[in-house]
């Protein structure tokens, strides 16, 4: 058997009073207070990790792709039949 619902009671759902009452606006000469941010340090400590970070990504990617791509072009050399695959570089 269900139970009858109980009337909801007013008072949970008002807000109180100090939460009802804006903050007092500033006067015209003043400036509007801001909550302090936080230290101007740490966001750039943090920047510069992202930064080094970010580079030595990109340098193991960068490098990553030219040695794929040269194995690569060596592994299609030999797949052809060819025996004379070697990189020859040229003297200085």
């Amino acid at each position: 058997m269900l139970k009858p619902a109980r009337p909801r009671d007013q008072s949970v759902m008002t807000k109180p009073e100090s939460e009802s009452n804006p903050k007092p606006s500033p006067g015209p000469g003043e400036k509007p207070r801001s909550a302090p941010g936080p230290q101007s340090g740490d966001n750039r400590r943090g920047a510069i990790a992202g930064l080094i970070i970010a580079i030595v990504i990109l340098g193991v990617g960068w490098w990553l792709a030219r040695d794929l791509t040269a194995a690569s072009k060596m592994q299609d050399c030999l797949m052809s039949g060819r025996s004379n695959c070697n990189v020859i570089e040229p003297a200085r």
